[in-house]
């Protein structure tokens, strides 16, 4: 198999930073080995090992890296073939019988299979297989895997671990001196009763070279180095939100979410946010704490005291005073990760933030504020090993900004803590603030959009076809399963194609979020347009639900198994990344940034402009089935990151992101009618914060609104987040689009009790395209027009917009 140059580079880079996203959970110094040696290797993740999650994850790369692929090609012997051999006839008999189980719901539901069926997670089997196989060491891999459309459950398999998970996890510990339990896991499982285990890795699913990891961490070729970006507790304790309603789900814990929760609550936890050992060790001294017009500069030495090369991550945390706002025991303000120390090497280690950016939103009056009091600064690397290092004194409020009440709804029930006192340490640096020294600000809400003169000439129809994506009119079916452009085969959709003579060039559109989602082989014709080969298009996930005589004729409709004679096949292997909450636990801006030049560097060479990506919201809950392409629970964290890729990506010329799920998506139950209720202050906190932090940094090209509602009104129709917050408190001057509508609402269910979103009033409330577009989106939006419920003026802004990011992505 001989590699495009371009692949061996991307490849390489990878592969040779894989260690910064696995956390080492525990350890007992037994690892690295000191060579390759023979190896009991058990577990779901041995030979099935997971490389990200299903629907819009799905990387279609040219290969994949099993453990056992990259331990064979490492040069270990593996043992255990037969326990292996068996445990796969086990799965497959697990896994026909759990197809034909979704099909019959399906069907008692009245629902397409595939439709249902998407991230549905088949539970790990029970199964009764000797332990056969001996070694110098040995291996358990434990996979999970989720994704789009279906969430995780509290069950054996899933969240929990099976019987035959723990009684094979523990006796193999017991057995063999040198054992390491490894998760391949997009997110939180239960591991409580496990706390005898020694070593225990936190792979996650890194893409492409997943399985090559394994075996460089295992001979200490790579280290570990990243740390959790989400906490990690047992099922009793995680089981707190307020998770999976069908119709309304009230975020109850206001802005409690994650490590918030677990340490003002005093909840304990397995392993604690930011945590992350390493296989040597790290000594954090000196620090030394400046202030000057709000902005904190913290520096400390940082030596590695132990035998191995490493990389250590700081982590600065502030609590703030308890006035009329209760607060949280912590809030990150800010992080930063070293360069890589040798043994007995020494580096200064600088964290910057602003306190201003630290306010907390006070309802009643509309204000971002800050209370007056002692503020407590903490350094450590992880949350549970910071120490106090300064206290910083406010001798009166500050209102940082003044803005309005915009996200809408009723007051809700919120869980709040009791005041907690706060310990003193004598070697504190004391440090007063200058409240003059401060911003305070007002918004200023005026309209500040200017309707360019190229579209002021444009009828109401053409106004409304540059606020739907393009769609085939002869074939629809090509957008619902998102293989919607002509142009670049896979692609997820285009701006529209229709007003071409209008100057309105058309933009090509690409899912994610772990590297782009394309079909591996096409063909072009002789009009230009490309053709999939064989079903690369369409995820494996919706394949296996498909009756024959379908996959056949979408066979027929997506794309033959060989180019027709006398056309060339065409390649696109693009790079499978690791996925979102990996990337997070590197804490290492500048490599989330190389991996989005990494995707713009792939763009340009399949001429797409788009990326549907970075992800952004919050771990809410560790049932979310697409935590695994989010980044944290922890907002400044994820704005950070995500502003880093966008970074990356946007470098290269006429290439652009889309930022998403805006705002609150964070299940995917009902996922187009549930109804997130939020209150006001959880939302500015929590859960709009890290897209704040991205569009301040990084200006991304666009911004993806999610499915669900927010207090009663769908996000992709709320004027408050989109008009107010966005355009006018944020200033961003980016298009706004939807998430993709299937097929105009016929996802609909009768039962639901929230109706679907409205062409008009999506267009109303400042989005400015309806994505993938289909017939009855640009009719819905004429509608609207000549009932008066759709201002013209508003169709003006909105192609506006549009029309610039055209003109800007196809800049040459």
């Amino acid at each position: 198999m001989e590699l495009y140059s371009y692949e061996r580079e991307h490849i390489e880079l990878v592969r040779s930073h894989l260690g910064e996203s696995c956390v080492l959970l525990s350890k007992d110094g037994k690892f690295p080995l000191d060579a390759p040696c023979k190896i009991a290797a058990y577990g779901n993740g041995v030979r099935n090992t997971i490389k990200g999650g299903t629907g819009s994850g799905e990387v279609n790369s040219r290969y994949f890296i099993s453990v056992e692929d990259g331990l064979k090609a490492a040069g270990f012997e593996i043992s255990t073939w037969a326990w292996l051999d068996k445990y796969d006839t086990e799965y497959k008999k697990a896994r026909k019988e759990f197809v034909k189980r979704i099909k019959r719901e399906a069907r008692a539901h009245r629902a397409l299979a595939p439709v249902y069926g998407m991230g549905k997670i088949m539970p790990e089997p029970e199964y009764e297989i000797p332990l056969d196989g001996e070694g110098d060491a040995a291996i358990y891999v434990l996979s999970r895997i989720s994704g789009e459309g279906s969430d995780r459950e509290f069950i054996k398999g899933d969240i929990l671990l099976t019987d035959t998970e723990r009684r094979d996890i523990l006796s193999l510990n017991s057995r063999y001196e040198k054992f390491m339990l490894i998760l391949n896991v997009g997110g939180v499982v239960d591991l409580s009763g496990l706390e005898s285990i020694s070593n225990i890795l936190l792979l996650s699913q890194l893409g492409v070279e997943t399985g090559r990891a394994v075996a460089d961490i295992l001979l200490g070729n790579i280290y570990p180095s990243g740390k959790l970006t989400t906490t990690w507790a047992s099922n009793k304790d995680s089981n707190h939100i307020h998770f999976g309603s069908h119709d309304d789900t009230v975020y109850e814990e206001g802005i409690y979410v994650g490590y918030r929760y677990f340490s003002t609550f005093g909840i304990k936890d397995l392993f604690c946010f930011g945590h992350g050992l390493s296989y040597t060790e790290f000594d954090i001294k000196s620090p030394t704490v400046c202030v000057k017009n709000g902005e904190f500069t913290i520096k400390a030495q940082v030596k590695n005291t132990g035998a191995y090369k490493g990389k250590e991550v700081l982590q600065a945390y502030l609590s703030a005073p308890t006035g009329k706002l209760h607060k949280p025991r912590y809030e990150l303000c800010g992080f930063t990760k070293t360069r890589e120390l040798s043994p007995l090497e020494e580096c200064e280690a600088q964290i910057k933030f602003n306190i201003e950016d630290m306010a907390s939103y006070d309802e009643e009056r509309e204000c971002y504020v800050l209370e007056k009091g002692e503020y407590f600064l903490y350094l450590g690397a992880s949350l549970d090993t910071v120490k106090l290092i300064a206290v910083a004194f406010l001798p009166e409020d500050v209102d940082v900004l003044r803005a309005k009440n915009l996200c809408g709804g009723e007051k809700i029930h919120e869980i709040a803590p009791e005041p907690t006192l706060r310990e003193i340490s004598e070697g504190a640096i004391r440090i007063t603030l200058d409240k003059g020294s401060l911003r305070s600000e007002r918004v200023s809400y005026e309209e500040k959009t200017e309707i360019d003169e190229n579209i002021k000439g444009l009828t109401d129809k053409e106004l409304a076809y540059a606020g739907v994506g393009y769609f085939n009119p002869k074939g629809g079916i090509l957008s619902i399963i998102g293989n919607a452009s002509a142009r670049v085969a896979g692609a997820a959709g285009e701006t529209t194609a229709l007003l071409k003579e209008k100057c309105f060039d058309s933009v090509i559109m690409a899912d994610g979020p772990s590297g782009l989602r394309l079909s591996r082989e096409f063909y072009r014709d002789k009009k230009g347009n490309s053709h999939p080969i064989g079903q690369s298009g369409i995820p494996d996930s919706v394949l296996e639900y498909l009756p024959r005589v379908l996959r056949k004729v979408l066979n027929t409709l997506v794309g033959k198994n060989k180019a027709p004679r006398g056309y060339k096949t065409e390649y696109q292997y693009a790079t499978a990344l690791p996925i979102g909450t990996a990337v997070a636990q590197s804490w290492n801006l500048d490599l989330a940034q190389s991996y989005g030049d990494i995707v713009g560097d792939e763009m340009e060479r399949f001429g797409v402009h788009l990326w549907l990506a970075p992800a952004l919201n919050i771990h809410r809950s560790i049932q979310c089935g697409r935590n695994f392409e989010y980044y944290s629970e922890d907002p400044i964290l994820s704005g950070h990151i995500a502003s880093a890729v966008t970074r990356g990506v946007q470098s290269h010329r006429g290439k652009g992101v889309t930022i998403k799920h805006f705002a609150a998506n964070n299940q995917e139950t009902n996922r187009y009618g549930n109804n997130s209720v939020v209150s006001e202050r959880a939302m500015r906190e929590i859960y709009l914060r890290g897209f704040g932090i991205c569009i301040k940094n990084a200006d991304p090209v666009a911004v993806m609104t999610s499915y669900n509602l927010l207090n009663g009104v769908h996000t992709a129709e709320h004027k408050g987040i989109l008009e107010e917050y966005l355009r006018k408190e944020l200033n961003y001057g980016g298009v706004v689009m939807t998430d993709w509508i299937i097929g105009g609402g016929i996802m609909a269910d009768k039962k639901d009790k929230h109706p679907r979103t409205t062409p008009y009033k999506i267009a109303s409330a400042g989005g400015d395209i309806i994505m993938p577009g289909c017939k009855g989106d640009v009719k819905g939006i004429l509608k609207g027009l000549k009932e008066g419920c759709l201002l013209r003026h508003q169709l003006e802004k909105n192609a506006t917009r549009v029309y610039k990011m055209t003109k800007k992505l196809n800049s040459k």
